[in-house]
């Protein structure tokens, strides 16, 4: 084979079959319009087709291109070309996203005796995997593995980020793997006059066919290992603060290195969700697990306590959202994000959607728990209350209310939300320690159940009850030698699915044969 030209049938006619799958955003047509263009430069026959996918992040667009060239004896001759590929019948396939290459592999597209696979390692979530309550992300390895098992040939970096370091979007780096993998038989400045004849963002468009040029052409078509992670530098902050941080710090270093590796990073989570002193709170609770617990477990509860009790802590209410809505470090990720160039405007709409029982979580505790004691008027307040709200934050009015809002953190520990929180975590606590005085791998499990409770609003309120049901099946498995590995399964039930269908199964086995039969 020789610039992608198959063998067999299609030799003879020297079709090259091309197919591009992207989603909205991705510039699949700005790279199909290119290559189509590329070829027509050369003066290639060529016809490119799209078939639109379901929706943005559940099914990519599938933008198709053949081209041949033109036969000097029938140089007016038009030939007939499909309109779609097939399974088994593409020479060169473009992903614009790691998943979605292996979205191609599965369907047949790629082939080890022809295909020549070029795809962006970087990652963006499709709906499936964001729905799924636990970790629903597909494994990178395993794409990276298949996809290579499956094509001829495999050549994949980071096309994304290597196109935002030069201004640009990831098509233009795909453009110049493409032209650099040397799969067709096309010149360099072909390609980068295609480019350049687009007449928009012509310069970083450039920059980025250049970097994944080079990248390609070199064989070099993997990853670099990551950079290790630079520390960040300590901010100015009061002596005060400063010295209370680090006693928090000392602290850490007198706990098992098994409990400090995760401890470190839950402390610096607790004191930036509320003050030193709530750090304080934090360590005092781990100081006293450590104190309970046994050397010879490795201190596995207490390193599992470390993260946990820090998540539970550290709650998502609307003062959080908002804090973190009003960060500077946000707005300067979003900046980067939407490539906000000099002398342009960003305007940003922030979506909230709050029920009443966040009111009241954001009310002093006596009068919250006042009005949710009163479920006429809970009714009444949440007509007014339950409806999504979009905030304009590149103003003074809709930032300066999310501001204000993030500014009730100081006041927190007297509020419902925070006293609610408070009490459940002390209630997981004592059933977790108190199962692993009989049962220590039970007691370990029942920590990892908080991993079910996040977010807040309805997400909340459906990991609370999935937490909930998991945890009312401990009366039925205490005693049990495999209890810990049954509260395992009904915890990875439970993360399976949003709808909660495999956990339903899960206790209807555990009850099957724990409950005693009515026969």
């Amino acid at each position: 084979m020789k610039y992608g030209l198959p063998e067999g049938d299609d030799a003879t006619r020297g079709i090259v079959k091309i197919a591009i799958l992207a989603v909205g955003g991705q510039g699949g047509g700005v790279l199909s319009g290119w290559v189509t263009d590329v070829a027509e430069r050369s003066g290639w026959h060529v016809q490119s087709t799209s078939v639109a996918g379901v929706a943005q992040r559940t099914g990519a667009t599938i933008y198709y291109v053949e081209m041949m060239p033109r036969d000097p004896a029938r140089g007016d001759a038009l030939p007939v070309l499909s309109l779609s590929p097939a399974p088994g019948d593409v020479d060169i396939l473009i992903a614009a996203e790691l998943v979605e290459a292996g979205r191609a592999v599965l369907r047949g597209f790629v082939t080890p005796e022809r295909t020549t696979l070029i795809a962006s390692s970087h990652r963006m979530l499709a709906v499936s995997e964001k729905i799924v309550p636990g970790d629903g992300k597909a494994s990178p390895d395993t794409v990276l593995r298949r996809a290579g098992e499956a094509s001829r040939r495999f050549i994949h970096f980071d096309m994304e980020t290597m196109a935002k370091k030069a201004g640009s979007v990831v098509s233009a780096s795909l453009f110049g793997a493409l032209a650099g993998s040397g799969e067709l038989p096309f010149p360099r400045d072909a390609f980068e006059e295609t480019i350049k004849a687009g007449g928009k963002g012509v310069d970083a468009s450039l920059r980025a066919f250049a970097l994944a040029y080079e990248r390609a052409a070199s064989g070099d078509g993997e990853d670099e290992p990551a950079a290790p992670a630079v520390k960040p530098k300590p901010a100015n902050t009061p002596a005060r603060l400063r010295d209370a941080w680090n006693g928090l710090l000392g602290r850490v270093e007198r706990l098992p290195p098994p409990v400090r590796e995760l401890a470190g990073p839950g402390l610096v989570k607790v004191v930036d969700f509320l003050d030193p002193a709530y750090g304080a709170e934090y360590l005092g609770r781990l100081e006293r697990i450590v104190a309970a617990d046994e050397e010879a477990r490795s201190w596995a509860f207490s390193r599992e306590a470390a993260k946990y009790v820090a998540n539970a802590m550290v709650y998502d209410d609307i003062i959080r959202v908002a804090d973190l809505k009003t960060r500077p470090a946000r707005a300067a990720r979003v900046r980067i994000e939407v490539r906000l160039r000099e002398g342009q405007t960003l305007r940003t709409t922030e979506y909230f959607h709050p029920r009443m029982e966040e009111i009241c979580g954001l009310l002093p505790a006596r009068l919250g728990a006042a009005i949710e004691r009163r479920p006429g008027l809970m009714k009444s307040f949440n007509r007014l209350v339950d409806r999504g709200r979009r905030i304009r934050t590149d103003g003074m009015l809709g930032f300066g209310t999310l501001w204000s809002l993030a500014g009730l953190r100081r006041w927190r520990r007297g509020l419902l939300r925070h006293q609610v929180e408070s009490r459940h975590l002390e209630e997981w606590l004592a059933v977790a320690e108190r199962e692993r005085a009989s049962d220590y791998a039970l007691g370990v499990e029942v920590l990892k159940c908080r991993r079910l409770i996040k977010g807040y609003s309805d997400t909340h309120k459906r990991g609370q009850s999935k937490f909930d049901r998991v945890l009312s099946c401990l009366d039925l498995l205490r005693g049990r030698p495999d209890a810990a590995d049954w509260i395992r399964r009904l915890r990875e039930a439970a993360l399976a699915d949003a709808d909660g269908v495999a956990l339903d199964g899960a206790i209807r086995t555990v009850r099957s044969f724990a409950e005693p039969s009515s026969g």
